[in-house]
């Protein structure tokens, strides 16, 4: 079994800044791809930003440009750095693994969210 637990969420004015971290543990062998999700209240959820464990990152088009996806393998963790936040980046965000443990070849794991509230 994996945690993922977040941490970094909170209340910050249009055009601030916020870190995101997320770290996983447990029975873990190997961590691949890593991710961030927002659910915005009424909306789908949706992935803002994705990290293989080579190091490679895709980023919603929304957030392109503001936000930035990284991981250090070595600590089973993945950050998302969100700068220039807008209204419209208010939503739960949640960390995802997809793991390797000593009890399962694979797995995919989903953290318990952290809010953010982009407002003045």
């Amino acid at each position: 079994q994996v945690r993922l637990v977040e941490s970094g969420g909170g209340l910050v004015q249009p055009g601030g800044s916020l870190r995101l971290s997320c770290a996983a543990s447990g029975s873990i062998v190997r961590i691949n791809d890593m991710g961030w999700y927002r659910q915005a209240p009424g909306k789908q959820r949706e992935l803002v930003a994705s990290i293989s464990r080579g190091g490679s990152t895709q980023h919603v088009d929304s957030v392109k440009g503001r936000f930035t996806i990284s991981r250090d393998n070595a600590k089973n963790t993945v950050s998302l750095q969100m700068n220039s936040l807008k209204h419209g980046d208010t939503a739960v965000y949640y960390c995802n693994a997809d793991a390797i443990t000593r009890v399962s070849d694979g797995g995919n794991y989903w953290g318990q969210g952290t809010q953010v509230t982009v407002s003045s």
